[in-house]
């Protein structure tokens, strides 16, 4: 059995929960999860994967076993929690990285190229959206009424996210075989996002997205400047984040691989387990990562 490390570590007063696997000499690859969930999204690629890397999969602030501050003790801002994450590879003396990206990883990940582009080796983008191409439009006109004009009138169409409807909806949307997610993954971010002042800091997580297209432009430019190798590899079914985000890599970086997964959706790894990991694999060891 494949042994996982359940770490703690204080970052800027900050007590965060990080998974760590793998030899402690072999490349770095960084695990970046997404809203509402926390590393425990990775509970299975870890494992798949730890026998060629040293994996780090931190829990954002706010989310999993991570601190949650009030949203008033803490900026939940993804700068924030760009610099928590930051600060995480500074205390471990991680200083060169491949990234996995999914959903809020995506824009935390981009600002850790931008800060320090030498830093990240290559990427990994699984729902990680970089494009306006990649937004589907329904999912996002409540979100972007909220980021127009925050306050009574729009709040209740983004709160409604935090619902565990809303949440088992993420899971479930566009998945040709539903009965492989685990409902604990949807009742166990529930339940997360649910604790006393939570509420506030996501909702204030949901304004501060509105920072992220602004930044595409860079992002873009640090694509094409840097031709970092990178693998989009996508749920087709995904309603958030469509297949168009994922095709939409190859404006910039003409090598991309591009793999659009029919038959799933935004947590891809939930039903798609094999097959991402397998494009992974093969993948970080083509852009010179060692082999097994």
């Amino acid at each position: 059995m494949t042994e996982v490390r359940h770490q703690y570590a204080t970052v800027s007063g900050h007590r965060v929960h990080y998974r760590e696997a793998g030899p402690r000499e072999a490349p770095v690859l960084v695990l970046l999860h997404g809203f509402p969930t926390s590393s425990r999204m990775f509970r299975s690629l870890v494992p798949a994967l730890a026998d060629r890397f040293r994996i780090i999969a931190p829990d954002h602030i706010g989310f999993g076993h991570s601190d949650t501050p009030a949203h008033d003790a803490f900026p939940y801002t993804f700068d924030a929690l760009t610099d928590v994450t930051e600060g995480l590879l500074r205390h471990l003396g991680i200083t060169r990285y491949a990234i996995y990206v999914q959903d809020y990883g995506a824009p935390i990940g981009w600002r850790l190229a931008l800060r320090n582009p030498d830093a990240i080796t290559a990427v990994v983008t699984q729902n990680g959206n970089a494009y306006e191409e990649g937004f589907v439009k329904e999912f996002w006109l409540p979100v972007r009424a909220y980021w127009d004009n925050p306050g009574p009138d729009t709040e209740a169409g983004v709160r409604a996210a935090l619902s565990l409807d809303a949440i088992r909806w993420q899971y479930l949307h566009g998945v040709a075989r539903p009965e492989l997610v685990d409902p604990e993954t949807w009742t166990a971010d529930h339940r997360d996002v649910s604790r006393p002042g939570n509420d506030l800091a996501q909702l204030a997580l949901f304004r501060d997205y509105a920072t992220n297209p602004p930044l595409y432009p860079e992002v873009h430019a640090y694509f094409r400047e840097s031709q970092v190798p990178l693998l989009a590899v996508w749920g087709a079914g995904d309603e958030i984040f469509g297949p168009e985000g994922a095709r939409a890599f190859a404006n910039d970086l003409p090598d991309a691989e591009i793999h659009v997964i029919p038959g799933g959706g935004h947590f891809l790894l939930e039903s798609h387990l094999d097959t991402v990991a397998g494009y992974m694999r093969g993948f970080l060891t083509g852009v010179g990562q060692p082999s097994a």
